[in-house]
């Protein structure tokens, strides 16, 4: 019934239809053709969970007698099969030992690969990153685990570095400190591991702006859109104008915030804003007070003052 068409081998089509949408009927197994109904296959795979069960049991015991989806980060580990606990007289011995034990078929290299992705799993909901974050980092600690490239350093930190190289690829950047806090593992750590991975995967990652932290730093102090598109005009002029050299661009973004916010209605004050950025009260004042001296030419022309600029605070 299957044909093969002469321009691809080995596709499933139909004979008078070849370039017909095939539709899948799961429940028969058949694939008809949509044209003239005619079926082309009848040998259909469902790859979904087989939900059926065969017990009379219904206190909460999982249905299924299959494993769950191939995992491809695993070696094969998910192929094994579990034998359940035995309830009759037939299930054990004289001594009372389950006579069918499960064999430790799991390796200790996909122990640890599922104890790290665990780990990069409960940081990542932590602080609300997405699923295609999680994804690259588990990718991104499988690597350096089958390379064995960081050998005598600690699988969390080097999970943590994972989840911040993958925040950094997928263009949503989140700070070491930020990482620090979901994570069991110092700083400096975290920071040796970022170097060693990029090294050892010959990778790398876009340099950081003050923009990629602007939108969030704003929204988490509840700062309306003005103040934020006005901390974002002035942080991006100070950097153009070499104002800020050498300031890393959270700082200058903490104190383009700290700026716009004083001469708006909604003011924060510096506690407030090295709260939610990560940045000590003394490095926002140190980024203000090279920022200062040009307040002028770095709010951008459409802004409304509510503080005019020869009356913003003077550190």
């Amino acid at each position: 019934m299957a044909s093969s068409s002469g321009y691809e081998a080995n596709k499933v089509c139909c004979n008078a239809h070849p370039d017909a949408v095939l539709i899948e009927d799961y429940r028969a197994g058949d694939q008809i053709c949509s044209e003239c109904g005619l079926v082309v296959g009848d040998r259909v795979i469902d790859v979904g969970s087989e939900w059926r069960t065969f017990s009379n049991e219904k206190n909460g015991v999982d249905p299924s007698r299959v494993g769950g989806p191939e995992n491809p980060l695993l070696n094969g580990s998910d192929l094994s099969t579990m034998i359940g606990p035995g309830r009759g007289d037939a299930s054990f011995d004289d001594f009372g030992i389950s006579k069918y034990q499960n064999r430790r078929t799991m390796s200790s290299s996909d122990r640890a690969l599922i104890n790290a992705f665990k780990e990069i799993n409960s940081m990542a909901d932590r602080i609300n990153l997405p699923k295609t974050i999680v994804d690259r980092a588990n990718n991104l600690f499988k690597q350096v685990h089958d390379g064995k490239n960081l050998k005598g350093r600690a699988n969390d930190a080097i999970a943590s570095a994972c989840l911040y190289i993958a925040c950094r690829q997928e263009g949503v950047p989140r700070t070491f400190k930020e990482i620090c806090a979901v994570s069991k593992i110092s700083k400096k750590e975290i920071g040796r591991c970022f170097k060693l991975i990029l090294k050892a995967l010959e990778t790398s990652v876009e340099l950081i702006t003050t923009g990629d932290f602007m939108s969030r730093f704003c929204s988490n102090l509840g700062l309306p859109i003005m103040v934020q598109r006005a901390a974002t005009h002035i942080a991006r002029k100070a950097v153009e104008m070499d104002i800020v050299a050498g300031r890393s661009p959270i700082s200058v973004a903490a104190a383009a915030i700290y700026m716009a916010s004083q001469a708006s209605e909604d003011k924060r004050s510096q506690k407030e804003i090295g709260d939610i950025a990560g940045v000590a009260d003394v490095t926002i004042r140190h980024s203000y007070k090279l920022m200062y001296p040009h307040a002028a030419k770095l709010f951008p022309d459409v802004f409304v003052f509510t503080t005019p600029i020869d009356q913003l605070p003077v550190m």
